[in-house]
């Protein structure tokens, strides 16, 4: 396939055209005014040209906006293309099709797709383009707005393949640990898709990721439970730890003698009071009735 690319157009200054236009009206007026008062015919052989002539040249006038370009197109050759805003004139049997070069959003559709563990998920995504090449945008695909909508939600559903939802490990990235990393390369992703279409993204990120409806229940169930395991280990470390500590202290400071029967009691004794889920009631032992 043949790539078109970009180029600037032939034009004048539209005010300057429309200056020589009003001439050209004023020199038809003035012909015609003095014709009519000489009852005269010979004036018809320059009258009519010169008419026809100002009513060819009136397409030729054109307006671009800022953040706007101008496509010219002359019996189905590009030609080039006009960005700088202003009143232009360009040749008036061009067709001359805009296109906007502003700042776009596409909000995508929730997309249901299974993720890198197997697992369907909900996802979707906004991304932010522009147009940089007007005549690869028009030319190199049918519809480029539909392009970028159409490619877009492809280049999501590949992401969400290569990502699992949650990494269990921890150590690798997934859609939901990692936003900024899924960001970009969702970017990297629509950007080499659509660059084939003049278009330039220049964000992405991932609006809405949610489980699927099926499998909800059961993943927030697992993920509570894992949140419940990864704190009961968290409790045991910091118990065993403050045990530890507390054995040392009166090892070192020698406040009492505890031989390996009595520690292990009161490693007992203290785990219980640290790992329980129900707050610990202490019973004081003042010592015995009969000596």
């Amino acid at each position: 396939m043949k790539t078109v690319t970009e180029s600037i157009a032939n034009r004048i200054n539209g005010y300057v055209a429309l200056v020589l236009w009003f001439a050209f009206l004023t020199t038809e007026a003035w012909s015609i005014y003095f014709a009519v008062a000489n009852r005269t015919h010979e004036w018809l052989w320059g009258i009519i040209p010169l008419g026809i002539f100002i009513i060819v040249l009136m397409p030729g006038f054109f307006v671009v906006q800022p953040n706007e370009a101008r496509v010219l197109v002359l019996f189905g050759k590009y030609i080039g293309s006009v960005r700088e805003s202003g009143l232009w004139w360009a040749n008036p049997f061009a067709i001359k099709r805009r296109v906007s070069l502003r700042i776009r959003n596409f909000n995508s559709e929730k997309i249901k797709v299974n993720d890198l563990n197997g697992n369907p998920i909900e996802i979707a995504a906004v991304i932010v383009w522009k147009v940089i090449d007007s005549a690869r945008a028009l030319f190199d695909v049918d519809n480029y707005e539909q392009f970028v909508a159409i490619q877009s939600e492809t280049a999501i559903r590949s992401l969400a393949t290569e990502y699992p939802y949650d990494a269990q490990d921890g150590e690798h990235a997934s859609l939901r640990g990692n936003p900024q990393e899924i960001a970009e390369a969702l970017k990297t992703q629509v950007h080499i898709r659509l660059e084939i279409a003049g278009v330039e993204v220049a964000e992405s990120r991932i609006s809405y990721l949610a489980y699927a409806s099926e499998i909800a229940q059961a993943m927030l169930r697992r993920q509570q439970a894992q949140a419940v395991i990864a704190a009961r280990q968290k409790i045991v470390e910091g118990a065993v730890g403050m045990v530890d500590q507390a054995l040392r202290m009166l090892a070192e400071q020698q406040i009492v003698k505890l031989d390996e029967e009595k520690k292990a009691t009161m490693v007992n004794n203290l785990m219980v009071a640290l790992v329980s889920e129900s707050q610990a009631q202490p019973i004081i032992n003042t010592g015995t009735l009969y000596q």
